[in-house]
């Protein structure tokens, strides 16, 4: 946007630093946008985990992505007790959240690049015909990977999810 104020009027770069501002905008909403529906989606694991964390281990979500998750949940909550749980029988009107929202998918394969050299990686089996079998991660190369696998290494910050 700097760039902008300092080129004249009619330079050609104005309208393309213009289209690259309005570009990287939409990747940056388009990236928050999915965050906020992962949150949405598996509020009540989401939570558990920020509580579960270690005192100096970092939080997984921004300060406004906590603030929203515990507003989500509290209002899924009200919702609930207002719509449905209040005709419900006395015994019937307590849910928990974290047992009734699906858990996230920690199975499902994910795009890495590898930010620092791996060795020994277990990589678990497909069938119980395939042994299970150890790989090394090349800092650079990408990969696709069970992401329980690589959780630690996501967490730890060796490897970067794409």
């Amino acid at each position: 946007e700097s760039n902008l104020k300092r080129a004249k009027a009619g330079d050609l770069k104005v309208s393309v630093h213009r289209m690259e501002i309005e570009r990287i905008r939409y990747v940056l909403s388009s990236y928050l946008r999915c965050r906020l529906v992962k949150i949405e989606k598996f509020f009540p694991h989401v939570l558990e985990k920020e509580k579960s964390r270690a005192e100096g281990e970092p939080s997984i979500l921004s300060p406004e992505e906590f603030a929203f998750a515990k507003e989500y949940m509290a209002n899924t909550e009200t919702y609930l007790k207002n719509v449905a749980l209040k005709h419900m029988p006395p015994n019937l009107q307590k849910v928990s959240l974290l047992k009734s929202v699906p858990k996230p998918n920690l199975d499902s394969f994910v795009f890495l690049r590898v930010l620092e050299r791996q060795e020994n990686i277990l990589v678990e089996p497909e069938t119980d015909e395939q042994r299970e079998y150890t790989i090394d991660l090349e800092e650079g190369s990408q990969h696709l990977i069970r992401y329980k696998t690589i959780a630690p290494l996501v967490a730890s910050g060796a490897v970067q999810l794409i």
